[in-house]
């Protein structure tokens, strides 16, 4: 530990304010960020390591529900309030006693001894802030909502897992590329499938540098059924993936997990000795942390197009008949098994998104039609995906190294909208969640809502206190500081870790 004699004042992350004014004498001479990222690890991992649950978890399959599920056609029903309140469905037990959930989930029911289910997440942004629930940004508006690269984003969790490992990373592994991407998502770049030109904010690197978005998977096979989905004026009836999938569909990195055909081999060595001619002369034309971050990235994207590892992870016609069947014929339950092999194959952030389809407004947000598009398009997916991915990752031993976490940006009004088959609006003063695996406890609810769902009656959870739970669990401190594009020191994210969720 460097120290400068003197009487000294801890800071967050374990090191004290005269250790960050020796630490910023030394950039001056040449100590570059990552390289401060390093000692405040190291800092902090002492004190750390003996906090229950930090660093347990080798990796984290993250579930985005966009447009956000209702908790009470959920993990929270009301049975006991009013029509307009409990809606058309019924209740039914789960293995977790206590714990009620909506009929249409019946084998979800029968995982729910294996989760621990948040109750009670509260904040005051009712919009679709992917941005706001999945990185550290305090506050989010409807044009950061539309705005993936306005200035004002914070880096998405998973950018900021795959900085810190590189950052961090022990200099035995001579920055050798891994054979899997730190950061991956599916099943298609988020937001692209949609009607409407405007691309939705939430899963990029923001001041990172793009070097650090996730690596898009892009789903290839045939949808073979549908559902009405309504947008004000507008209708989508065609073939939905998310209803349904053809046998034999798989999963591919455009132009890494395959050569296009008219890239030979030749045209790829060419490349490659074109690119190591620049990576030679690039410290001459400029020495920063940046520059050899991209040099870092261009090996590793060349790694992946070289090695069938990748490939093979996402290619789900390898799997069994019996295996693919557990997750269900559909594109999210699909897209969970591809994310199991993805961590089986070294993956340390999978992310799998229930993203829009055909409409903007869609997924899971259901202003119309709410009861007919849970019964017919969103719950059977999930039902049977969500039990696919609980049952196959503990039965192959995998469930107590990896983290499994379903959430979304908010939940739905308690109140019916009448109308176009019946809807439920934004609705962000209280919603729940779902967690499993990677050392957190089994079977146990957190918080709880009051008797409509509509505020919180216990224990008040952040989405920001979920992700710094997420980073505890993965090793990583969430008091860390990255630096933005004026190099202004910002913590992760501002929240704190949930106990009640740790083992």
């Amino acid at each position: 530990m460097l120290r400068i004699l003197g009487s000294p004042k801890n800071l967050c992350g374990g090191m004290t304010r005269r250790d960050w004014l020796r630490i910023g004498g030394l950039g001056l001479a040449g100590l570059t960020l990552p390289d401060v990222l390093k000692l405040q690890q190291a800092a902090a991992s002492e004190a750390k390591q003996r906090e229950p649950g930090f660093g347990r978890a080798k990796s984290i399959i993250l579930i985005h529900l966009y447009g956000s599920p209702s908790q009470l056609e959920w993990v929270d029903p009301k049975p006991d309030a009013p029509a307009e309140i409990r809606g058309q469905f019924g209740v039914i037990p789960s293995s977790l006693p206590g714990c009620q959930v909506c009929d249409l989930f019946p084998n979800m029911a029968k995982v729910m001894d294996r989760t621990t289910v948040i109750r009670s997440l509260t904040h005051p942004y009712p919009l679709h802030g992917v941005a706001f629930a999945l990185t550290g940004v305090p506050a989010i508006d409807v044009p950061l909502e539309l705005s993936p690269h306005d200035s004002r984003h914070y880096p998405f969790f998973g950018s900021v897992v795959e900085y810190v490992g590189q950052a961090s990373r022990l200099p035995e592994s001579n920055g050798r590329p891994e054979a899997c991407p730190t950061n991956i998502a599916l099943p298609f770049k988020f937001s692209t499938q949609r009607i409407g030109e405007v691309y939705r904010a939430g899963p990029y690197a923001a001041f990172l540098g793009s070097q650090f978005d996730p690596l898009w998977a892009d789903f290839r096979g045939k949808a073979t059924k549908g559902i009405t989905k309504t947008l004000r004026d507008m209708t989508f009836t065609e073939p939905d993936p998310y209803v349904g999938i053809a046998d034999g569909s798989y999963f591919v990195v455009p132009n890494a997990s395959q050569l296009q055909p008219e890239l030979t081999l030749d045209r790829l060595n060419r490349r490659k000795d074109l690119v190591a001619q620049l990576n030679q002369n690039l410290p001459r034309l400029v020495e920063s942390s940046t520059a050899r971050a991209m040099t870092k990235h261009q090996e590793a994207a060349l790694s992946l197009l070289e090695s069938p590892k990748l490939a093979e992870a996402l290619d789900l016609r390898r799997e069994s008949d019996e295996t693919r069947s557990l997750y269900g014929q559909s594109l999210f339950g699909q897209s969970c098994l591809a994310a199991r092999r993805l961590v089986e194959a070294g993956s340390k952030v999978v992310t799998v998104f229930w993203d829009e389809f055909g409409l903007a407004g869609s997924g899971w947000d259901t202003h119309w039609n709410h009861f007919q598009r849970m019964k017919e398009e969103l719950a059977p997916g999930f039902d049977i995906g969500w039990y696919g991915l609980i049952n196959d990752l503990d039965r192959r031993g995998l469930l107590d190294d990896t983290l499994v976490v379903c959430t979304s940006e908010h939940g739905r009004t308690p109140k019916v909208t009448p109308g176009n088959g019946g809807g439920r609006d934004h609705w962000s003063r209280c919603y729940s969640s779902i967690v499993a695996g990677g050392d957190t406890a089994r079977g146990k609810i957190v918080g709880a809502s009051d008797k409509q769902a509509a505020d919180v009656a216990d224990r008040p959870v952040s989405p920001k206190d979920l992700l710094a739970t997420m980073y505890h669990l993965l090793g990583i401190d969430h008091h860390t500081l990255i630096h933005d594009r004026q190099s202004r020191p910002l913590r992760l994210v501002e929240g704190n870790v949930i106990s009640e969720v740790l083992a």
